[in-house]
């Protein structure tokens, strides 16, 4: 089995693209697709020899299924039947999404029947299947007590290959190394023209965003201010100074970057800071024409 880790956030294989594969030649080989610690590696191989192990002394039931490719293979099995993979590559899709690839070796069949999730098996390339009684695997299985114990850990094992795929794919939570600075009335907390190395959320308190001496806005309770200086990677377009005390939540702006990806909250009240000030330059700039026209 191929699991495939082809970009950051997904857990997908593109159908649509040409695989070249270099262990066609060899049923106990498997590839992790992407970059895999040694562990699932070495994991990957030994789950591999797993299944001619479990049907070792098992005949088949009948002579391999030939298909030229299959849309749906599952629904062109017969019922109450496992089957080896000798020759061909599957792709598997869950609910619709491509997950993971079975190649030579690998079982297909364990899941059905079964109320789980439909698995729908697609190739576009010839594939040979070795057919088994699924009856008769199981009771082969359970008559050993190795055979038992090695296809609990086949199980485990691409289960454990699953969590550990999606955990090293899932976005790790970002801890911002956040701060607390208090200011009093009048005091500074941005000053125009400066370096932009943080981004700031006033936690209590208000004050006033100054540009050139003149007033050009409010920045209330649980606004964020400061961040756009950190997007456009500008200098300090504005001044801000305490109206009253304060309390500021101080987020560097390497971390506030990796916040606005991993928290769409963030977003959100930059968006909503961002409408109240276009909002305020209209009525502005209303106010002026009018100013004018009288």
């Amino acid at each position: 089995m191929i699991y495939s880790l082809a970009r950051p956030g997904l857990l997908c294989a593109d159908v649509t693209l040409p695989i070249v594969c270099p262990f066609r030649s060899r049923i106990t080989d498997m590839y992790l697709l992407g970059e895999q610690p040694a562990y699932a590696d070495r994991l990957i191989t030994r789950l591999q020899t797993i299944p001619t192990q479990l049907l070792e002394g098992l005949q088949p039931s009948g002579p391999n299924l030939e298909l030229k490719h299959t849309d749906d293979l599952c629904a062109e099995l017969p019922a109450q039947q496992l089957f080896i993979i000798e020759t061909g590559l599957l792709h598997a899709l869950i609910d619709g999404k491509p997950l993971f690839y079975l190649q030579e070796g690998d079982l297909v069949g364990l899941r059905q029947p079964s109320d789980l999730p439909e698995c729908r098996y697609c190739s576009d390339e010839p594939i040979s299947l070795v057919p088994y009684s699924r009856n008769a695997v199981f009771q082969h299985i359970h008559a050993d007590e190795q055979r038992q114990e090695l296809f609990t850990q086949y199980l485990i094992g691409h289960t454990a290959l699953l969590g550990d795929a999606l955990a090293r794919l899932k976005q790790p939570e970002i801890r911002p190394a956040t701060g607390f600075k208090h200011f009093a009335v009048g005091e500074e907390l941005i000053r125009q023209g400066d370096e932009a190395d943080n981004v700031f959320i006033i936690i209590e308190g208000h004050a006033e965003a100054i540009v050139d001496g003149q007033k050009v806005g409010d920045v209330q309770k649980d606004e964020i201010f400061g961040a756009m200086a950190v997007f456009t990677r500008e200098r300090r377009s504005a001044t801000v100074v305490a109206s009253e005390p304060c309390t500021v939540m101080v987020i560097p702006k390497e971390q506030f970057l990796g916040l606005t990806q991993s928290n769409p909250r963030i977003a959100h009240s930059l968006i909503e800071s961002m409408a109240r000030r276009i909002d305020l330059l209209n009525k502005e700039v209303t106010h002026l024409r009018v100013n004018v026209a009288v």
